[in-house]
């Protein structure tokens, strides 16, 4: 189990790592994904709403590709956001089926083509994350993160157990992605940025305290009360304070809502995923991640970074208990993004 194993040996994704960034890319890239699969298209989503992807899968199906998609049934609040989809894609033909009970909610955000490509996303298949959100995707076709993604997703598909393979790039909720998240943190030297919304999980807020004790130069780059319930906003409100007397710089993102899940160390590695730092996104959710070192890739993840670090401010987290403080007016009000 997680908490009682050794971090996985994580082999990092390498040259070849296509980056899609988000809104800065948009849905087209996904879209011809989808649209160039010659044999299969496996989708596994939190949310998919977006016409022009359901529409991209529709079209692939009714040209003879296996076409599978399991969405997430409903949000830990009880609401449903995918059932229009589903009897869509159902009436069309395609086989579509609920995400596995085994777990509280599914937030993976995969896809698989010809059994030869994979996506890992950090944004969903929703219109509001190819337009309103920073987010991230990595493109791989190394042949053992495409083979463990199409074995996670047959295992879910099936309603069977799943085992991670040692020595991939891969993370996987609720298995062994909070101590690989760790590990990675600990590998920072010099610099550790951090791109999420949400800080619910006192092992990885330990971690990154720890960096900075250690003389990282640690950069977190939040999104304040932004898609927090008021449950989670006081362990994040607190966990961001406590960073800042850890000497951590934190900023809060102006030009973007955060929905990415982001950390790069050193400028030479960086960890890409569905996973919020959050207990349950450690372990009771599917959240799939990987760590990507491609030159490439790493470069355009940090200059991104860095672009959304400089239009920021310096933020000082509300007080937790002091709920009349928690005010945030950069953004409307949008009831529909929750960090889950």
């Amino acid at each position: 189990m997680d908490r009682h194993s050794a971090p996985d040996p994580l082999h990092p994704l390498g040259d070849g790592t296509r980056v899609l960034v988000q809104p800065d890319d948009g849905v087209l890239p996904v879209q011809e994904l989808i649209g160039n699969a010659e044999r299969s298209v496996w989708i596994k989503q939190f949310t998919f709403t977006h016409p022009n992807l359901l529409d991209a899968v529709i079209a692939a199906h009714n040209a003879g590709r296996d076409v599978r998609v399991m969405m997430n049934a409903h949000r830990s609040s009880g609401d449903r956001a995918n059932d229009a989809s589903y009897a869509m894609l159902e009436a069309a033909g395609v086989r579509v089926q609920w995400s596995s009970p085994s777990f509280a909610v599914t937030h993976e955000k995969s896809m698989l083509i010809d059994d030869r490509l994979a996506m890992i996303a950090t944004f969903n298949f929703t219109e509001k994350y190819f337009t309103l959100t920073r987010d991230y995707g990595l493109v791989t076709e190394r042949p053992p993160e495409v083979a463990e993604i199409r074995a996670c997703f047959e295992a879910d598909w099936d309603r069977q157990s799943f085992h991670p393979a040692r020595g991939t790039a891969l993370l996987w909720s609720n298995l062994n992605s909070r101590r690989n998240m760790s590990a990675f943190i600990d590998t920072a030297r010099h610099s550790l940025d951090v791109q999420h919304p949400k800080f619910v999980d006192a092992t990885i807020l330990e971690r990154i305290a720890q960096a900075s004790r250690r003389g990282v130069n640690v950069r977190v780059l939040c999104g304040g009360k932004h898609g927090i319930s008021e449950w989670d906003v006081l362990d994040t409100f607190a966990s961001l304070r406590v960073m800042d007397q850890f000497g951590v710089k934190v900023r809060k993102q102006k030009n973007l809502r955060v929905h990415a899940k982001l950390l790069i160390a050193d400028g030479h590695s960086a960890l890409v995923g569905s996973m919020n730092i959050d207990r349950s996104a450690f372990d009771v959710r599917r959240e799939l991640g990987a760590v990507v070192a491609g030159r490439a890739a790493v470069h355009l993840l940090a200059s991104t970074f860095e672009a959304d670090w400089h239009a920021a401010h310096h933020y000082d987290a509300p007080d937790p208990l002091l709920s009349h403080t928690h005010v945030e007016d950069d953004f409307p009000h949008d009831p529909d993004l929750v960090h889950e």
